[in-house]
């Protein structure tokens, strides 16, 4: 896994949760990569940048790479943009035929293309501004390894420059990049003893919870509806969000009886999966895009007090928002394809999103409730006078998809 020093340069910022990963790492002489100084984060984009050789592909999935560390210890996912479904080099030709042959029918017209690794940042930025807690860190990255699908020019060009390097050091020395050119994409950290939430929903069925840590997974529960909700996911199943149940038992302490003292189980919740956010409509086509979350019975109780308590002064406050807007900009517009008129959309959606959040949450409304609400878009008023302060327009969206469920 390499970088090249003729990538975009760093920024001079102070730490902007939107600054791409910048920093450069040197193993054996070799330029090795961009790295940040942000704790955890830091530390694996670091060892998943040194260890490049030992990474590879955990399964079959197109445009999704596992980083294995030295250890083969699975340290982060990372998405190159151009292996999206609606990316060039997405290496699925089902997808590929069916972009080909069935044009209509393909993708999601609520969402702007080939942005899903933005989303996947920007859905991080989200949760990180809320205090959710729920994604794994997420960033904007550039890395490049013979494991991701890569043109067969691109393949030729860098043996090519490798065999010039190894024959002629003098020529194979001027080349601004040796190895494989670097790929743009989202670097997720990978969340260890999570399984599909699908599976402990269903075993929970059978096994109630304890009082208490059914109120844990209640409270964590409330904080993926409200992630969701604002970000507007378009593609959130119960086979795509984590659920963590660690039940420990700790026996030290009473060798000589018979007792076991059993601590509190801890459950804890991981959203992933977050490609498919941030769209710049209401689904109105074909599909609906539900959340499937909504189905559960923990949708029907009401929002605690401890969520209100959270998000309410956050979404409430229009500085808290704009801050939040203006933190989505510096993310999506380092996108090649950036078109300012599509954010705007995006925005007002998720402007319409937190209006029903926020009214969900005053009048204590269940998440079930406030999936029903109408669909709102809240648009900044054109004004042909100059002012300090912004206003702006609310609509309904009337139109509908053909199917409400799907």
């Amino acid at each position: 896994m390499t970088m090249s020093s003729s990538s975009p340069q760093p920024s001079k910022g102070h730490g902007n949760e939107t600054d791409e990963l910048w920093g450069f790492a040197w193993f054996n002489n070799q330029e090795a990569g961009y790295y940040p100084n942000e704790g955890q984060f830091g530390a694996c984009f670091i060892v998943s940048l040194l260890w490049a050789g030992k990474m590879s592909h955990l399964c079959q999935l197109p445009g999704l790479s596992p980083l294995l560390s030295h250890s083969q210890k699975i340290i982060g996912v990372f998405k190159p943009k151009n292996e999206e479904p609606y990316g060039q080099l997405n290496p699925k030709w089902t997808k590929w035929l069916q972009k080909l042959c069935c044009p209509c029918c393909f993708g999601r017209d609520c969402l702007v293309l080939n942005q899903g690794y933005l989303s996947e940042a920007g859905a991080s930025l989200v949760d990180q501004k809320l205090e959710l807690n729920i994604v794994p860190r997420t960033k904007v990255v550039y890395l490049a390894s013979e494991t991701f699908n890569y043109s067969a020019i691109d393949r030729v060009k860098s043996r090519g420059k490798r065999l010039a390097l190894e024959k002629v050091p003098k020529v194979g020395q001027r080349f601004n990049r040796i190895g494989l050119p670097p790929k743009v994409g989202s670097f997720q950290l990978f969340v260890e003893g999570y399984k599909d939430a699908d599976y402990w929903l269903r075993r929970f069925e059978a096994e109630p919870l304890p009082e208490n840590t059914n109120r844990q997974l209640l409270l964590q529960f409330e904080r993926l509806v409200v992630l969701d909700y604002i970000i507007r996911n378009t593609d959130r199943g119960n086979d795509n969000w984590l659920i963590k149940y660690d039940c420990p038992l700790d026996s030290a302490g009473v060798r000589d009886s018979d007792w076991v003292v059993v601590k509190e189980p801890i459950i804890k919740l991981a959203a992933i999966d977050n490609g498919l956010a941030f769209p710049l409509k209401h689904p109105d086509s074909w599909r609906a895009y539900p959340f499937y979350w909504a189905w559960l019975p923990q949708a029907k109780i009401p929002f605690s007090q401890e969520i209100k308590d959270l998000i309410l002064p956050k979404i409430s406050d229009p500085n808290f928002v704009k801050d939040l807007e203006e933190d989505l900009y510096e993310l999506f517009k380092k996108d090649p394809g950036f078109d300012r008129g599509q954010f705007h959309k995006q925005i007002a959606v998720m402007r319409g999103q937190i209006l029903n959040l926020t009214q969900a949450l005053k009048d204590g409304k269940s998440p079930l409730h406030l999936v029903q609400m109408p669909p709102v878009i809240v648009e900044t008023a054109r004004s042909h006078q100059r002012s300090t302060s912004e206003s702006y327009t609310q609509s309904f969206q009337s139109r509908k998809p053909f199917f409400s469920w799907w």
